[in-house]
């Protein structure tokens, strides 16, 4: 005899266990499948997490290397990439381990395998042994994220030609990298490689990297990294990649024709990233998906199927850790009789690379083209005590708020701690706030903050300090 669940969420990442925790706590006999072996999805094993260690490891090391400018004499600084990654390995495997035993506490029950539905209360779990378990749902929630896009003819080997995932494990600092792509991951992962030495070209169809920022963020953010030393090929397309003893060769054409060939130790796609629904069995219960092959939802998260949900990468929407997690929250919620809800005008974008760049609500193009009339509010961190202090002070802060209500309507930062700093304007546009409110809240000095309360001042023409 099957066991019986209240609900079951197929994938144990940001928005799966989230999910799972959230629904046992209102008190629904819930489980869990997850197909990795371990749990936290892309983002903790392969994504968020690792990435963030590296990125923060590597500015350490390229922060060594100029110690002498700031008077602090050190002998010669020596790169260890085993014990780099090694240390990345160890916080992934403290924070897996921390959510299984988050499972525990909550009593959710864990399945290791892949799920994928017999029908539409029925989920059939098959584990590395090819062993088969069947168990029954009330409620179902399909949570099972996105996997990295590869070019047409093109496979991944994850040593050469790799994603994200093998831009994590390389075994050595490679002399010259190609990225395929000017989103948030290839210009992490290239800023992460080339602070270790590599030199990196960053290829990219568009004219400007970052395309879903606001214009003028993503014009200094190349500005700075072309500072840094990453090189920039835009309006570039990748005609093909050819794999040789040395590495790889990418041929590419710019927007005149021009051809040109790379040869590099290491490519690294980022192109984005697509649904992984391929192993769930989903036309045997008739689950619709869009034209992008996303699962197709509700206001509640329910599919077409009823009792049946998703969240997360495999529904529309931004492919973020947060947004899913928030979304597992409200589809819990609304599983139990509540009213849970996300909303999608005040998720924050980061990247993480340094200076971090942030961004939450409209940016200024996404205005005009609504014919929003709007206010500008700007305040540069060169004005800014802190930023000044620590010699930090690359970016700024800049605020859109309604030109009539003054209500905030969006903010981009670039600069240091961003991602920190987006997080007081995320709190004041959910509560409607307007930029004068911002302005009129007293922030620590010094801090970086007070860049955020200058930029809200500088909305009124009001900045005391620029």
């Amino acid at each position: 005899m099957s066991d019986k669940f209240q609900a079951v969420v197929i994938g144990g990442g940001p928005g799966g266990y989230v999910c799972a925790i959230r629904l046992a706590q209102l008190g629904l006999k819930t489980a869990c499948i997850e197909s990795r072996g371990s749990l936290g999805g892309t983002c903790l094993n392969v994504g968020c997490i690792p990435s963030k260690n590296l990125l923060n490891i590597s500015e350490n090391y390229h922060k060594a290397q100029n110690f002498s400018k700031l008077g602090i004499e050190v002998g010669e600084v020596k790169l260890n990439l085993q014990k780099m990654m090694q240390n990345k390995d160890k916080a992934v495997t403290i924070l897996t381990k921390g959510v299984e035993f988050l499972f525990k506490k909550n009593k959710v029950t864990y399945f290791k395998g892949t799920g994928s539905f017999k029908s539409a209360n029925k989920i059939s779990i098959l584990d590395d042994q090819k062993k088969e378990t069947i168990i029954e749902t009330d409620k179902t929630v399909i949570s099972t994220g996105s996997v990295p896009v590869a070019l047409p003819g093109i496979e991944f080997d994850e040593k050469i030609i790799v994603s994200s995932t093998g831009a994590l494990t390389l075994e050595t600092v490679p002399k010259k990298m190609v990225v395929v792509g000017g989103g948030y991951i290839g210009l992490e992962m290239g800023s992460v490689w080339s602070r270790l030495g590599a030199e990196v070209h960053v290829v990219e169809f568009l004219e400007h990297i970052t395309p879903s920022m606001d214009r003028e963020i993503s014009t200094e953010f190349m500005k700075i990294l072309k500072k840094q030393g990453i090189n920039f090929h835009m309006q570039t397309k990748v005609e093909g990649i050819k794999k040789n003893a040395n590495g790889a060769i990418v041929s590419t054409s710019d927007k005149d024709g021009k051809k040109a060939d790379f040869d590099c130790d290491v490519v690294l796609i980022s192109v984005g990233r697509k649904p992984n629904t391929t192993n769930l069995n989903l036309e045997a219960i008739g689950v619709e998906l869009d034209e992008k092959k996303r699962i197709k939802t509700d206001k509640t998260f329910q599919t077409n199927v009823k009792n049946v949900y998703a969240i997360g990468d495999v529904i529309d929407g931004p492919m973020l850790a947060h947004k899913a997690e928030d979304e597992g929250i409200a589809v819990a919620e609304n599983i139990a009789g509540q009213s849970g809800h996300v909303n999608y005008d005040i998720i924050p974008g980061v990247v993480y690379t340094t200076p971090e760049v942030a961004s939450i609500g409209k940016t200024e193009e996404q205005l005009k083209e609504a014919n929003t009339k709007y206010k500008i509010g700007k305040f540069s961190f060169m004005a800014n005590s802190r930023a000044k202090a620590i010699d930090e002070a690359e970016g700024f802060v800049k605020i859109l708020a309604d030109e009539k209500t003054d209500r905030v309507l969006g903010a981009h930062i670039i600069g240091p701690h961003a991602g920190e700093l987006i997080g007081e304007i995320g709190v004041a546009m959910e509560f409607g706030a307007s930029a004068e409110d911002i302005a009129r809240t007293c922030h620590a000095h010094p801090t970086f903050s007070e860049a955020v309360k200058e930029a809200a001042l500088s909305v009124d023409k009001r900045a005391i300090h620029s």
